[in-house]
């Protein structure tokens, strides 16, 4: 029964990657760390059988040895800035079913229908950068940043392949690849590569122009000297991505017309059918840090042992060079820009960019000798960043040469060159393992940026492990305006502003309970100088404006997590209340329920089934400018808002993971569809799978 249904499952991988590379062939906040292991459990093994199984495993000949995720540890950078840690790698399929960005239970998200296409949060998340932004973030969950890399300690070849696709539609097809392994004890290299070639819900399949293609990879690499002091982190990264701008389909009534309409969603006109924006960016990212003076361990010679050290320093060098395209091929027969400058049928906008940073670091760390009971432990880091930073703006025009005869050229309408300097600071102090005070201060000293600055302090207070822990946490924030709200030249767009800075500040109060399962937040923002884009009555002139009132925020989000034997029930709930709520586009109410059973099935598959189901309340629809990426405050559109929910089963057969659910399943229950963004149809009921092969090897 067991290899029956692997061979079923590997020939449904293959179709299905064939298909997902067939489609693409035509046209960037990191998930938590688990430590529970699906494959059945094996006989404990000693030191000594371990090593003569992997020396006959390089001569070739039989392995005693069953290799599984206790081979496989795993860290990032995060965890590495104050030791050197790892843990054993997620094999579980725990949020399995949860892999598109744009419905993560707590982050969802608006969007223009499906993935890989423009979305901001649908919530309230303030950024907490300071320094140049370009304000391009439409497309920020699809790309793989440096800070998203996962570094790797295996003794044998770990490699992941993972496909999602939709059963009879090309509307969602994405596969990832990971693989990684040591090439000497203490180094370790790998990749990672990442398709999307969905088409939506409401694309012609003959236009390439409506079809979401999108290409991220990753080259990284782990070393640590076999003393423990020096350690290098290194990644290159590559992201791709296309995204068809439609200005929507042309049918504003999907959702409303009359009983016996016939409507084809894969044939519907669209506005815009040859306009898409692309992204492409490449970056090298160097970090290497050496530990000074004495050096502490955690359970030594274990493979959860942690090296602490006690003074460290650390330089960082990263450069990107990266550019914003926009394409327009049609003529705007329906209006959707509000004017042009250059073309009134060809746009071919871009911005340019290159950062290079280098940052220096030096950590100190005093602590008793003993680490067994952290007590009394002073932890201080100074820094220093210098971003250097160029950026070209270009449109496309049309000139006579000296014959008299048109031509079309790049015309470069903007370049400039900067620098900025930020001061970096961290304290931290543990009276005890109960206790700890954390603060954070950033400050550009000089520069383009000078004056921005981030302060941030933290307290937690921890009781026994039934009573849970609280966290209290303070911030103010002073960051200048992106560039796209105050200089910027494009076919459609021309904006010329001299912004203020906007401030936020923030108060929060978090209760975590691990035992109860239990997470209370209350968070208060006071934001100044608030600055988002509108467009005039009526218009779809969008255009950045700056709010002169200050902005009162409370959001308040509630998780808590029920199980009675093998059935469980998941809660997470977010109330915000805003005096500025037309202006924020944001809903009051947020909810998501997970009711699911876990049982194991035929003495093989370790499965669990269930529903979900997300709501929001109403809420003002947000417009998008296409040729801008940026949702703006368009016409005051509000509809109507029901729950959405999704019946799936997951499971694991040995080392692959699987899961089936059918999306949407209420549809037609209440509502014909629903709407995130104004004049942009949702996505449909649509039956998916997913399927994740692990190989130690």
């Amino acid at each position: 029964m067991r290899k029956k249904l692997k061979y079923i499952l590997l020939l449904l991988m293959c179709v299905s990657v064939h298909s997902a590379f067939a489609q693409y062939n035509q046209t960037r906040r990191q998930r938590p760390l688990s430590t529970r292991d699906t494959v059945a459990p094996t006989r404990q093994i000693s030191d000594d059988e371990m090593l003569d199984s992997l020396r006959k495993k390089e001569d070739n000949k039989h392995d005693s040895v069953i290799f599984n995720s206790k081979f496989i540890r795993v860290t990032n950078e995060l965890l590495l800035n104050d030791s050197t840690q790892t843990f054993p790698i997620d094999t579980g399929i725990t949020s399995f079913e949860n892999y598109n960005p744009l419905t993560r239970p707590k982050s969802p998200r608006i969007h223009l229908g499906n993935v890989g296409l423009s979305q901001r949060p649908l919530l309230f998340e303030p950024s907490k950068t300071i320094g140049f932004d370009v304000g391009m973030h439409a497309l920020d969950v699809y790309l793989i940043n440096p800070e998203d890399i996962y570094y790797y300690n295996t003794r044998v070849p770990y490699t992941q392949l993972t496909l999602y696709n939709g059963f009879g539609s090309s509307a969602e097809q994405l596969f990832k690849v990971v693989h990684t392994q040591n090439v000497k004890e203490n180094w370790n290299v790998g990749f990672n590569l990442n398709f999307n070639g969905s088409k939506g819900f409401y694309s012609t399949s003959s236009v390439l122009g409506q079809n979401v293609s999108a290409l991220t990879a990753a080259l990284f690499t782990w070393y640590e000297s076999k003393s423990k002091r020096y350690n290098l982190l290194a990644n290159a990264t590559f992201n791709n991505l296309k995204a068809p701008e439609t200005g929507s389909i042309l049918n504003d009534s999907v959702y409303t017309s009359p009983p016996g309409t016939v409507f084809f969603a894969n044939s519907a006109q669209v506005r815009l059918p040859n306009s898409y924006t692309n992204w492409n960016d490449k970056s090298l990212y160097i970090k290497q840090f050496y530990y000074l003076g004495r050096i502490d361990s955690l359970n030594k010679g274990k493979e959860d042992s942690k090296v602490l050290p006690t003074q460290r320093v650390a330089h960082t060098f990263h450069v990107t060079n990266g550019r914003y395209n926009y394409i327009q091929s049609d003529p705007d027969t329906y209006n959707v820009f509000p004017d042009y400058y250059y073309s009134d049928k060809r746009s071919r906008d871009s911005l340019t960019y290159t950062h290079i940073q280098n940052e220096f670091l030096y950590s100190f760390y005093l602590r008793s000798k003993s680490v067994k009971f952290v007590k009394n432990e002073l932890k201080l880091d100074l820094g220093l960043v210098h971003d250097l930073w160029h950026y070209a703006q270009y449109v496309s025009d049309t000139t006579l040469n000296q014959y008299g005869a048109k031509f079309v050229h790049q015309d470069r309408v903007q370049n400039k060159t900067f620098q900025d300097i930020t001061l970096k600071a961290k304290l931290g102090y543990r009276f005890s393992d109960r206790i700890a005070l954390d603060a954070d201060f950033r400050q550009i000293a000089q520069g383009r940026d000078f004056g921005n600055y981030f302060y941030d302090a933290k307290l937690t207070l921890a009781g026994g492990k039934k009573a849970g822990k609280i966290i209290l946490e303070a911030y103010t924030q002073n960051s200048s305006p992106p560039l796209v709200y105050n200089d910027w030249i494009s076919n459609h767009y021309i904006f010329h502003n001299d912004f203020s800075n906007q401030k936020t500040t923030s108060l929060s109060f978090n209760y975590l309970n691990n035992p109860l399962q239990l997470d209370i937040k209350a968070e208060y923002f006071l934001i100044s100088n608030y600055l988002y884009f509108t467009a005039d009555q009526g218009g779809n002139d969008a255009h950045p404006v700056q709010l002169g009132n200050d902005i009162n925020l409370l959001k308040i989000s509630i998780g808590k997590n029920l199980r009675w034997r093998s059935l469980h029930f998941d809660n997470y709930i977010v109330y915000q209340k805003t005096d500025y709520q037309s202006t924020l586009r944001t809903p009051e109410l947020y909810t998501y329920s997970n009711l699911y059973m876990s049982k194991t099935l035929f003495n093989v598959l370790q499965s669990s089934f269930g529903v979900d189901v997300r709501y929001n309340s109403e809420y003002v629809a947000p417009s998008y400018a296409v040729g801008l990426g940026q949702f703006y405050n368009g016409p005051n559109v509000t509809f109507s808002s029901y729950p959405l929910a999704r019946v799936y089963f997951k499971a694991t057969l040995q080392r692959t993971n699987l899961f089936l659910a059918y999306d949407y399943a209420n549809q037609n229950l209440w509502s014909k569809g629903y709407y995130t963004v104004n004049r942009y149809p949702q996505q449909n009921a649509l039956l998916k799978f997913g399927v994740s092969w692990t190989f130690y090897n």
